[in-house]
C-alpha cells in the first residue's frame, strides 16, 4: 500500500488570486506547504496538482513534484481524483488531501490523519478535528464543527454551533473540524461520482456528501489546529507572527 499526499492548487481565487504563489518569508506559499508535508516520513511521495502553468513552473523551480490536471474541475476533490488516477495509484492506496493554503501544516498532523484511516478498515475516508471551548469559534459560521459517535465516526458536520447546549452554562467542549482528508483511492473515485445532496448544498460542505450517501468518515483528534491563508490580510499577519 502506498501513501501519497496530493495538494490541489489553483491560481484563480475570488478572495486572493494567485495565492499559491504569494510570497511568505521569501518563498511561495505552495513551497512552504510542499516542504512541510514532505517532512512526514510515512508518505511515499508528495505532489502538487494544478491546471495553471505558473504554479506548475514554480513547483518545478523549487524542486517539487507537480502533476497537470484539467481546468474544469468543480472542486479540489475532483482535481485530487484526477491526479490520483494519472499517478496510477492502486485501489487500496491512501490519498492524503492537503490544501495549498496551509503553510503552517506540521508533519505530525499528517501522521495522525494517516493513522486514523489505517486503524479504521471499515471507514471510507478520514479527517481531523481538534477540541475547543472557544465560544467565538463555536458560533463562527466560517469554522466547521463536527460531532462523532463513540467510535469517532462522524455523525454530522455543520457551520452551526453543534452540539447545541440547551441550558445556560460555561462554554462546553466541541470539535472544530480541520479540513484535511485521507481517502482510499477507490472510494475517492466513487466520491466524485456521487451527486451532491440537500445537506451538502445547504451547508456548502462537500464532506456531507459521503454521509448523505451512507459512507463512513473516521475522525482523528489533533492536538492543534492550523491557520490557513484565505486572504492577503491573513498572509500579512502570518508574515509578522510566524517562525518556522
Amino acid at each position: 500500500m502506498k501513501i501519497v499526499a496530493i495538494v490541489p492548487a489553483r491560481y484563480a481565487s475570488t478572495r486572493f488570486p494567485g495565492k499559491p504563489l504569494a510570497l511568505l518569508r521569501g518563498k511561495p506559499v505552495i513551497q512552504w506547504v510542499w516542504e512541510r508535508v514532505s517532512r512526514c516520513t510515512e508518505l511515499d511521495s508528495v505532489w502538487i496538482a494544478s491546471d495553471d502553468e505558473r504554479i506548475l513552473n514554480a513547483v518545478a523551480a523549487f524542486g517539487g513534484r507537480a502533476i497537470a490536471t484539467r481546468a474544469d474541475h468543480p472542486s479540489g476533490t475532483d482535481r485530487l481524483a484526477e491526479a490520483a488516477a494519472n499517478l496510477g495509484l492502486a485501489a487500496d492506496d491512501l490519498v492524503i488531501n492537503v490544501q495549498g493554503d496551509e503553510p503552517m501544516i506540521q508533519s505530525e498532523l499528517i501522521t495522525t490523519l494517516i493513522e486514523t484511516l489505517v486503524a479504521a478498515p471499515g471507514a471510507d475516508m478520514g479527517t481531523l478535528a481538534t477540541a475547543s471551548r472557544s465560544r467565538e469559534t463555536l458560533f463562527d459560521p466560517n469554522v466547521v464543527k463536527v460531532v462523532v459517535d463513540r467510535d469517532w465516526n462522524a455523525l454530522y458536520f455543520s457551520r452551526a454551533a453543534i452540539p447545541h447546549r440547551r441550558d445556560p452554562g460555561e462554554p462546553h467542549e466541541f470539535l472544530q473540524h480541520l479540513g484535511f482528508y485521507a481517502y482510499r483511492r477507490a472510494f475517492l473515485e466513487t466520491f466524485t461520482r456521487l451527486p451532491p445532496g440537500p445537506l451538502e448544498q445547504l451547508e456548502r460542505l462537500e464532506q456531507l456528501r459521503a454521509l448523505e450517501h451512507g459512507y463512513r468518515i473516521r475522525v482523528g483528534l489533533s492536538a492543534f489546529a492550523t491557520i490557513g491563508v484565505d486572504c492577503p490580510e491573513d498572509l500579512a499577519r502570518l508574515e509578522q507572527t510566524w517562525s518556522d
